[in-house]
């Protein structure tokens, strides 16, 4: 009686024990896959973050207007902004003012 015991002591231990480990390694797993999904993401943060930084700083952009533009470039007035939209085959022009009354 006690080997039977004995046995099925270890047996359940043994089966215990199984299940422990297939289970932390399924863990494991997402733990990896999580992580390796954090470090990509946080490689792209990081270009975009850099990208961002380096393109639309004032100087860069100074920059790129005198280097590719030079005097195409010219100030404007944000109220002679207009839109176009295309109904009924027929072209519409709005103008900024009415579009902005129209959003709010």
């Amino acid at each position: 009686m006690k080997k039977i015991i004995l046995i099925l002591s270890i047996l359940i231990l043994i089966i215990f024990t199984t299940i422990t480990k297939n289970s932390t390694k399924k863990l494991d797993n997402k733990i990896f896959n999580i992580r390796e999904n954090i470090r990509v993401l946080k490689d792209k943060y990081e270009l975009v973050l850099l990208d961002y930084n380096f393109l639309t700083s004032p100087k860069k952009l100074l920059e790129y207007q005198s280097k590719y533009f030079e005097t195409d470039l010219i100030p404007l007035d944000i109220t002679q902004i207009k839109e176009i939209k295309e109904e009924n085959n027929k072209l519409a022009i709005t103008e900024l003012s009415k579009i902005k009354k129209e959003n709010e």
